[in-house]
């Protein structure tokens, strides 16, 4: 795997029932970068997802992440990534600062650093004064950002958005694209699904669309 990146993907298949969700696909992320993957619904990037996170195993290909094998190392790999899923996997009965700590426990972040960790990103995506308030409460916007924070407590130098602002308005949109970039400026690399073009050109270094239809789009858009 060449230092230069992040993720290697090779040759990846996926198939269910006879039906191939993922076709032979190859590519790689670079380190630093905001890739994007580029597709209408069900052209298979959650499944891309899926088996670059190692939920789910693959029928046939390989996939390297930070260097480490998914397929034969999944938990030494997992650490150094973090998953925002396109539907919030918050608890909505508990509180913001409740499902950051959870959270933390879960990725084993040390006991001492939870509550600075949690506290630091509260504040980052401007929900400390919301942290006593049950998750169910929050708009959909706020549950986004709670979901991408519950996502870094454990400082992940990868992170998967799966459609992130998917259903949110413009202002929303707008905020999850800005703290998307922050978060690449300080060094997270980002693999991000979308089905809008213009998100991906707007976020994206680069970009692999997964049918010509949006290879052709996204030229258009660049060209202009």
């Amino acid at each position: 795997m060449s230092s230069e990146n992040a993720i290697e993907v090779t040759d990846l298949t996926k198939g269910y029932d006879g039906i191939i969700a993922v076709d032979n696909i190859t590519f790689h992320v670079k380190k630093d970068e905001i890739f994007g993957f580029l597709g209408p619904n069900g052209a298979g990037k959650t499944t891309t997802i899926r088996l670059l996170t190692g939920l789910t195993r693959p029928t046939s290909g390989t996939i390297r992440v930070a260097g480490i094998d998914m397929t034969r190392e999944p938990n030494n790999a997992k650490e150094h990534l973090g998953v925002v899923p396109e539907v919030s996997n918050i608890y909505d009965e508990m509180s913001a600062w409740d499902n950051l700590i959870f959270a933390a426990q879960l990725y084993r972040v040390p006991k001492d650093e939870r509550e600075k960790r949690a506290k630091e990103l509260l504040e980052l995506f401007g929900l400390h004064e919301r942290r006593t308030d049950r998750a169910g409460n929050f708009s959909k916007d706020m549950k986004r950002r709670l979901t991408i924070a519950a996502a870094l407590i454990h400082k992940p130098g990868i992170l998967f958005l799966d459609e992130p602002t998917s259903g949110l308005d413009v202002q929303s949109s707008r905020t999850i694209q800005n703290l998307t970039k922050d978060l690449n400026k300080n060094g997270t690399t980002i693999f991000l699904t979308t089905h809008y073009i213009e998100e991906a050109d707007k976020l994206c270094q680069r970009v692999a669309p997964l049918s010509i239809e949006e290879r052709l789009l996204l030229l258009t858009i660049r060209r202009n």
